[in-house]
């Protein structure tokens, strides 16, 4: 039934809103792919997972694994990145020390949860199907949906309603200019990859949830896919991540409900192609989107 695959297409959309959206923030502020972020979305569902087998309850993890996420993401930005923006090679050298910092937090998590596929126990969370208007909605999916609204409106309101926003917006602009107005660029770069851990962290988890299947390389997948996101939506767009995670999610639960599985990746990165050949920057992107840190 159409209408049930695009409810459940909603419901993909808000997980990959969340993943793509830490990573338009990072490539926004600081015109840097941070590619330790699949590994950080990993790292939520895993902290979830532990606190939960270790008796918690689920609220508990989930906070657990914003805070790691978002904790590890400026461990990161700390040892990849502020050296290198000191040096001015932060660009390429700054997406090789991210690899290698992925792949460390990957063997990490390798040799912590022994290989294994982790599987939170059944009773995590309630299995409660609602049915309306013909359509099936499971009390997770309503969890996964209201979880990644409340996270996007709180993003959106720290980005354009508060003084974290304006300071993001002045270092991405121009970093010696904040300086001069008292803006501390080191504090409000460990603040936006906060944000941007936490966000993933928190879309490991609903992920680690809907499949209940965990596992070290499980932010492969979706380091790819969160990367055509901001590509389509266009780079440092925050609207235009929003928007290219709804026609990504819609065109990937359509393609595998009505089309064979494999050519769903091929459907979705045809679907890519074509799109940017009509607009180059992306669905909201701007011609000067690649160089947002340009103006000094």
């Amino acid at each position: 039934m159409l209408a049930q695959q695009i409810l459940n297409g909603l419901v993909v959309s808000g997980v990959y809103a969340l993943f793509s959206l830490g990573f338009t923030l990072v490539f926004g502020i600081q015109r840097i792919l941070n590619l330790a972020h699949g590994a950080i979305f990993m790292t939520g569902a895993m902290v979830a997972y532990y606190t939960v087998a270790a008796g918690g309850p689920l609220w508990l993890g989930f906070i657990l694994a914003i805070v790691a996420s978002g904790l590890l993401s400026v461990l990161v930005e700390i040892v990849c990145f502020r050296r290198l923006r000191r040096t001015g090679d932060e660009e390429f050298g700054g997406i090789i020390s991210s690899i290698g910092a992925g792949l460390v937090i990957s063997t990490i998590a390798q040799q912590v949860s022994s290989t294994q596929i982790l599987r939170f126990p059944f009773d995590t969370f309630p299995v409660v199907i609602f049915r309306f208007w013909g359509l099936r909605v499971s009390m997770l999916q309503l969890f996964m949906a209201g979880a990644a609204i409340v996270l996007v409106l709180v993003l959106g309101y720290l980005i354009y309603r508060t003084g974290f926003g304006r300071r993001v917006r002045a270092v991405t602009d121009n970093e010696h200019a904040a300086m001069l107005m008292g803006i501390n660029p080191n504090l409000v770069y460990s603040q936006t990859y906060f944000i941007a851990g936490a966000l993933a962290g928190a879309a490991g988890v609903l992920v680690g949830l809907a499949f209940n299947s965990i596992n070290f390389v499980m932010g492969e997948p979706y380091l790819m896919f969160g990367f055509a996101i901001i590509i389509l939506g266009g780079l440092g767009s925050i609207p235009g991540a929003l928007l290219a995670s709804l026609v990504f999610g819609m065109v990937q639960t359509l393609t595998i409900a009505y089309l064979p599985s494999g050519l769903t990746s091929t459907i979705i990165f045809a679907a890519l192609f074509l799109i940017l050949l009509v607009r180059p920057h992306g669905l909201l992107g701007k011609e000067d989107a690649g160089n947002l840190r340009g103006r000094r």
